[in-house]
């Protein structure tokens, strides 16, 4: 695959990522947190908000392509 259709595909791909993890952190919340103190919504947004780091890494180092020897 062109690196310029890998790279595509890729922002594609972390756009999707970021727009459905997003609403699944949200509605996980809402059914989880509602009653829950104020620690615990930020200790869930915490870890949520980084977690979704590790998959966007795995989507970027495909966008970069194989590595040159």
């Amino acid at each position: 695959m062109p690196l310029r259709l890998r790279k595509f595909v890729g922002m594609i791909l972390l756009v999707l990522l970021v727009v459905i993890y997003a609403i699944v952190a949200m509605i996980v919340a809402v059914r989880t947190l509602a009653d829950q103190p104020g620690w615990m919504h930020f200790l869930y947004f915490f870890v949520s908000g980084i977690i979704w780091v590790l998959p966007a890494m795995g989507i970027i180092k495909w966008m970069a392509g194989p590595r040159a020897r």
